[in-house]
């Protein structure tokens, strides 16, 4: 029992059986936005034309094209910051690696050096 519970808490919940929600960096967001937009277009486009069937279409559509843009922006974001991390931690390391020499880039050129 305590191990089909465990196995189930590590497991998370996987959508379509290919995409793991709970593991999976803005996988959650973009799918809670893309339900909203659905909900949003195909309750608008039936509000204005009362069709049902066409309203069911645009609101799939709707679905597909704000998870879309959601996951692409969120990712993009996501790379962003990883990229701006490591550049700060290059610049850490390089800094402790330097600090005190002659190649210290912070260090000013025309005050004599350390003793």
């Amino acid at each position: 029992m305590a191990g089909e519970e465990q196995e189930s808490k590590t497991k998370g919940f996987r959508l379509l059986g290919i995409l793991d929600v709970q593991n999976t960096p803005c996988a959650r967001d973009a799918i809670l936005h893309g339900a909203g937009g659905s909900l949003a277009a195909g309750l608008l486009h039936f509000l204005a034309t009362s069709r049902v069937k066409r309203s069911f279409d645009v609101g799939f559509a709707g679905f597909m094209l704000t998870t879309l843009g959601s996951w692409f922006y969120c990712r993009m974001n996501n790379a962003k910051l990883r990229v701006q991390q490591r550049m700060i931690q290059d610049g850490i390391k390089n800094k402790v690696v330097y600090e005190g020499s002659v190649l210290d880039p912070t260090s000013k050129p025309g005050a004599p050096g350390p003793s």
